[in-house]
């Protein structure tokens, strides 16, 4: 396969790496607003007739100042921790806007998110039972469900799956139904999430075949939440999913099951990767040019305690130097730091790469400083944000004041 060059605007919204590098450092995530709002726009478009509710995926990037900035746009939150909940609320967004779905997480936690008064999806029969017993009909719930569904392109972020931990298995349907009966629970909402890279329309519709002929049976519905997994493009030949397309044939779909359910549902999804993922970009400078006999490793001040997902799900990011773009072309395996293989991109055609060139890592907004760690003792990067033509700082770097932080003495 032919390897290609990437292409990258020597600015965001008129603001120049070279600019962002100098005022903030490196290793820096920066977010462009716009295209985040662009994407959110996308889908509220798309599902405008169906009256759908896009609540973002907060684990996805969850710094308080994106989500400040979707809540002003319209968007909704959907956490999977109490802690998500209360970032959630701190940016502002009001308990009613707020969808929690946990994952074998202490009922404790359950409980506390109750009294928050957010919107609570159940992923167990179990979980279900306790809830059940404790609030009985006091406390409208939602079921996810597992469709046994294999959905996107990496088994990895599939989560509707058989062999996945998430959701109640539709083959255990009728026990979930029992226990929402034995405990006159109002169960007003079902949750399917698949997993992640979703392209094709088609998984949308067998996700609401599944709900249609689950739902004649719960008469509380309120929603039917299709989760989230929209592909982005990740490599220029790639192509998003078509949320137009979708937006029509499951708003349709779902439009002639509430005729026959006898009133309007209202349509969720949890979009994350997919508002922020090409919004975010890792801005890294290289530390060493490090030829050998079999290939030339470019160094970077980063690694996968910044960004894990190329070494964790063998996640592609593009990958451009924007200190020489017309330098001569040559191929480079761009490593970081750490003392592990953190292999940023193998084998990629970049313009000459020298030390104390500046790198930008593409597609970096979902996953990338929300899993970020200290390990090896490295500080995490700052944060910035690009809104209206203007950067601004959204979180610090870490300092060294930060790794012992928390730590007594024996």
């Amino acid at each position: 396969m032919e390897k290609k060059t990437v292409e990258l605007s020597d600015s965001i919204q008129n603001v120049s790496w070279q600019r962002l590098a100098e005022e903030f450092g490196t290793p820096l995530y920066i977010y462009d607003a716009q295209k985040i709002l662009t994407r959110l726009k996308d889908l509220q478009t798309a599902f405008a007739d169906s009256q759908a509710k896009v609540k973002y995926a907060i684990k996805a990037l969850s710094n308080i100042s994106v989500l400040k900035l979707l809540k002003r746009h319209g968007a909704g939150a959907d956490a999977v921790s109490v802690n998500e909940i209360k970032l959630a609320l701190l940016a502002g967004f009001v308990p009613q806007d707020i969808v929690y779905t946990p994952s074998c997480a202490d009922f404790d936690e359950i409980s506390e998110a109750v009294a928050l008064g957010v919107t609570v999806n159940l992923d167990s029969l179990p979980m279900l039972e306790q809830f059940g017993e404790k609030f009985g009909g006091n406390c409208p719930c939602g079921l996810r469900l597992n469709p046994n569904i294999q959905a996107g392109g990496n088994y990895k972020i599939s989560t509707g799956h058989g062999g996945a931990k998430f959701g109640i298995s539709v083959s255990q349907f009728a026990q979930a139904t029992e226990i929402v009966k034995k405990y006159s629970m109002r169960a007003e909402g079902l949750h399917i999430h698949t997993g992640s890279d979703i392209a094709e329309a088609e998984v949308y519709l067998k996700m609401a075949d599944v709900f249609f002929g689950l739902a004649r049976t719960l008469p509380d519905l309120r929603f039917l939440d299709f989760g989230g997994g929209f592909k982005v493009a990740y490599k220029s030949d790639e192509k998003p999913a078509d949320v137009d397309d979708l937006g029509v044939k499951l708003g349709k779909a779902l439009a002639d099951f509430c005729r026959s359910y006898g009133r309007p549902l209202e349509l969720w999804m949890e979009p994350g990767k997919y508002l922020v993922s090409e919004a975010g970009f890792l801005l890294v400078k290289c530390t060493l040019v490090k030829p050998t006999p079999s290939l030339t490793f470019a160094g970077v001040n980063s690694g996968l305690n910044h960004l894990i997902r190329p070494m964790m799900y063998g996640a592609w990011h593009d990958i451009a130097n924007i200190s020489n773009p017309t330098g001569a072309l040559k191929t480079y395996t761009v490593v970081g730091n750490i003392c592990e293989t953190d292999t940023f991109g193998a084998d990629r055609l970049l313009n000459e790469v020298r030390v104390g060139d500046l790198l930008v890592i593409k597609n970096a907004g979902a996953y990338g400083y929300s899993m970020s760690s200290q390990f090896n003792s490295r500080l995490r990067p700052a944060e910035a944000l690009i809104e209206n033509g203007e950067a601004r700082l959204i979180r610090r770097r870490d300092v060294f004041e930060d790794l012992i932080r928390g730590q007594t003495e024996a």
